[in-house]
């Protein structure tokens, strides 16, 4: 799944084609952002993230995204 979320965006959403599975992303502050997966009725939270650019948001959304992945 590709991540391209801002740092400076306070909320954002992605649809994994393979899985249909929905990423759900939100922050207050935009360095600390909380992370759902599952489906607009029904999403867990599975963690939070805090990030200070851009590519670490991204990068550390998609390393939260496999670790999820795996554990099912």
């Amino acid at each position: 799944m590709n991540f391209n979320m801002s740092i400076e965006d306070n909320f954002a959403s992605f649809i994994d084609e393979d899985t249909g599975q929905s990423v759900f992303v939100d922050s207050f502050d935009n360095e600390e952002f909380d992370v759902r997966i599952g489906t607009i009725s029904d999403s867990k939270p599975v963690g939070s993230i805090i990030a200070h650019s851009t590519e670490e948001l991204n990068k550390k959304l998609a390393e939260l995204y496999q670790k999820f992945q795996g554990e099912k």
